[in-house]
């Protein structure tokens, strides 16, 4: 199609879409069916693809502390257990940090330009932690802060999400997402299970060469940069808002979401990111599996679990209403959390490892179903007819992806909260018992929020379906 530099009114319901250099794309309208039959369909899926791959290599960044923790002491390292779960949940501080900024940077740069950013800022992490566990006299404070320079990796998130929610027609949104962010949590599970393979098989001389954590994925993060320049697009009408972020902050269900997020995606990433440490101090002898020279951790299991999940939940929550979904994912991590209490004790790794695999499932149902809730909440609120199936007009859209990035930024910090906990009940108790029991308590809550604002009548949110 011939590019032009002038672009029609970004209202404009017209079916024919405006190309411009710099890939940017004008009048895009998902919910315009001749539209999104013709081209837009194929653009957006082509988009969802190289945002699914730059927000993989951001999980994968994030979470290499979790299954570096674990070999600190084969590289020489000597921690504690109080400066072991730092390692581990920095990361995570850092990143539900940044979340926020990389939320409106999105509307401000366009979509594929911050992609491409994004993604070459996670060679600084990746660098960094290939000098600094390269030598065992690196000090704590130095390690510290190469971890939390992971948090890079945290903040992808919140820019894809907001980006992939203006592709999408408000129908396909909860798949579309759910897509999304699977594709991300995926890197979660391939770090914990590349990482022990590629510094075993790249050790020279010794043991582990524990560096190559950090260089093996710069090649990778250098493909993303490129694919994302040459195939991923910037829409005109996904525009910085300062009143729509305004009326995002402001509006009481962004906070119930974000707590009840913290309970789905918080759990999700932070049992994943301490998991590896956990079967090592409870489990020592399934700690690795030998296959040849590579020593593998089945902790990878639990991440791969809830990333497979997710858009699982999203289309349930599609067809269901997300509330619902929700409400059935919380239940069944209290069930599961009880489970390993009562469990632990046994000492058996498998039935351990089997519970583990219900909550991580269910964190990933959770993830989709919660996500899927969001453009439905505020279509709702902002008077949309059958607010689940219709995501409103472009204002309606730019207040859902402000609140998007909020909630995700706030659930993000489960991460740091979850590692944090369980490690000061093992420091004080030489159990995760203490630990567990209060996230048992914390999903009742959930369950009790998600019902009384979403599935009860007379609720602020229409009566609609959420």
């Amino acid at each position: 199609m011939t590019a032009t530099l002038t672009a029609p009114p970004e209202t404009s319901t017209a079916s024919t879409l405006t190309h411009r250099d710099g890939n940017w794309i004008d009048g895009w309208d998902p919910e315009n069916a001749q539209q999104w039959a013709a081209e837009g369909k194929s653009i957006a899926t082509r988009n969802l693809r190289w945002s699914i791959f730059a927000e993989f290599l951001g999980f994968v960044v994030w979470q290499l502390w979790s299954i570096v923790v674990v070999q600190l002491p084969a590289a020489g390292f000597t921690f504690d257990i109080g400066q072991t779960f730092w390692l581990i949940s920095m990361p995570a501080l850092v990143g539900a940090t940044l979340r926020l900024p990389y939320t409106f940077l999105v509307p401000k740069f366009g979509g594929r330009n911050w992609t491409m950013v994004s993604a070459a800022l996670l060679l600084i992490p990746a660098v960094a932690l290939g000098f600094a566990v390269g030598n065992p006299e690196t000090p704590f404070g130095v390690m510290l802060f190469v971890a939390a320079l992971a948090g890079f990796g945290g903040g992808n998130f919140a820019s894809s999400m907001s980006n992939i929610n203006f592709f999408f027609p408000q129908k396909e949104k909860g798949y579309a997402l759910g897509l999304n962010a699977a594709g991300g949590n995926l890197g979660v599970s391939v770090a914990q299970i590349l990482v022990p393979i590629v510094i075993t098989v790249g050790a020279i001389g010794s043991t582990i060469n524990l560096s190559l954590a950090g260089w093996f994925w710069i090649p990778l993060i250098l493909v993303a940069i490129w694919g994302a320049r040459k195939f991923m697009n910037n829409l005109s009408n996904a525009k910085a808002d300062f009143a729509a972020s305004a009326a995002a902050l402001k509006e009481p269900h962004t906070w119930i979401m974000a707590v009840l997020y913290i309970g789905t995606f918080g759990s999700f990433i932070g049992f994943a990111g301490v998991f590896p440490k956990v079967i090592a101090t409870q489990f020592p002898e399934f700690s690795a599996f030998h296959v040849g020279a590579a020593a593998i951790s089945l902790a990878f299991l639990g991440a791969l679990c809830g990333s497979i999940a997710r858009p699982f939940g999203g289309k349930l929550a599609d067809r269901f209403g997300g509330a619902k979904v929700t409400v059935a994912a919380f239940s069944v991590m209290a069930i599961g959390a009880l489970g390993v209490i009562y469990t632990l004790p046994l000492g058996n790794f498998w039935i351990f490892l089997g519970i583990f695999m219900v909550i991580f499932g269910a964190t990933g149902i959770g993830n989709g179903s919660t996500y899927r809730m969001i453009p439905s909440i505020f279509a709702a609120r902002a008077g949309v007819d059958d607010a689940h199936n219709n995501s409103g007009d472009v204002s309606v859209q730019r207040k859902t992806s402000a609140a998007i990035g909020i909630i995700s930024a706030v659930g993000a910090y489960g991460g740091f909260i979850i590692p944090q906990l369980l490690g000061a009940s093992l420091a004080q108790t030489g159990s995760y018992a203490n630990a567990i029991w209060g996230f048992v308590a914390a999903y009742l809550v959930f369950i009790a929020i998600t019902a009384v604002f979403y599935l009860r009548r007379g609720a602020g949110t229409t009566g609609q379906r959420i």
